[in-house]
């Protein structure tokens, strides 16, 4: 069986670097489950905080080693959800799009490690000064909410910065990475390892509706755009410089750059929104993956998809080097 040893592999016992995005509302307990139980480690997605959902998926989870990742400016609201959550023993803690000093202590105290998931280098400041043990740097290309950097840029300076100012700091790469190729380039970019979301949304454990996973297969990597108008039809208020990357269809062609008028109109918008999402409408809602939509063909199994990735990622490495030593 193909293995990659990494900092991160060594750190948290996984054979595989790959790490499954905490992603709301697709992330539940058996994807997280399926993520470790072939070799990484598999995050449920804590959203927005439901409390009664996230006990049902770790009950899904079935015993399985796993983490947990929450929007962090959401979970000040409901902090003890927290305190909940790490009763489950979770091998991770991962916070995004906030300050995570609120919670660190608590994390760290729990045994849990503490991933902070950064989309510029004034995140990175941060997370480095609260001690994280995993900083995620987070390409635009990602599916769901994220900023402006994107991966390839963006991955090897946070690498150079941790290896100057907090060397014992580890790195995941995040978006757009899809395949063992990506795996492989965010190692020679500096990565521990990567955490893969779209990937993994288009997987037979995501809590996806059937209908936004064929459109997935249909779509390639120009059809998605950057946009605040799922929020806007949620009601949701995302901090500035946020924005979600979702698919593109009649929902966005409406909507995209005119959110004024549909912000006039979200009593009525609204209810349709959620009422497509839970329909699986592939075309009247948001629909939420990235650019790697682009290298999918199929829905499968997510150890499936985890053991490729890394064997992939072992056997480009390994023809990299032998072409490198040829060429000396």
């Amino acid at each position: 069986m193909t293995s990659l040893s990494t900092r991160l592999t060594r750190m948290l016992d996984l054979r595989h670097p790959v790490v499954s995005a905490p992603m709301a509302f697709a992330g539940g307990g058996a994807l997280a489950a399926a993520v470790s139980r072939a070799g990484g480690l598999g995050l449920i997605g804590g959203g927005y905080g439901d409390a009664s959902w996230l006990e049902e998926q770790f009950e899904a989870a079935a015993g399985a080693r796993v983490g947990v990742g929450f929007i962090t400016w959401s979970l000040r609201k409901s902090p003890s959800m927290l305190t909940d959550v790490l009763r489950h023993r979770p091998a991770a803690v991962m916070l995004s799009f906030g300050d995570p000093r609120p919670f660190v202590d608590e994390i760290r105290a729990a045994g849990a490690r503490i991933i902070c998931q950064c989309q510029d280098m004034g995140h990175v400041m941060d997370a480095v000064d609260v001690g994280a043990d995993v900083v995620v740097a987070q390409g635009a290309e990602a599916g769901g909410h994220g900023a402006l950097r994107g991966t390839l840029g963006f991955v090897p300076e946070v690498a150079d910065h941790l290896a100057a100012q907090a060397p014992d700091t580890l790195l995941l790469a995040a978006g757009g990475i899809a395949d063992g190729r990506g795996l492989a380039a965010a190692l020679m970019l500096g990565a521990d390892g990567v955490l893969v979301g779209t990937r993994l949304w288009a997987s037979q454990e995501a809590l996806v509706a059937e209908g936004h996973h064929r459109a997935i297969l249909e779509t390639d990597g120009d059809g998605t755009l950057r946009t605040t108008v799922a929020d806007i039809a949620r009601q949701i208020a995302w901090p500035r410089g946020f924005t979600a990357r979702i698919r593109r269809n009649a929902f966005t062609e409406r909507w995209h750059g005119h959110e004024d008028e549909l912000a006039r109109n979200v009593s009525v918008e609204g209810p349709r929104y959620r009422q497509a999402f839970t329909a699986g409408d592939p075309e009247n809602t948001g629909v939420w993956f990235g650019e790697a939509a682009g290298l999918i063909g199929a829905i499968e199994p997510a150890g499936e998809i985890v053991e490729r990735m890394a064997s992939e990622a072992a056997t480009r490495l390994a023809q990299f080097g032998s072409a490198a030593s040829t060429r000396c």
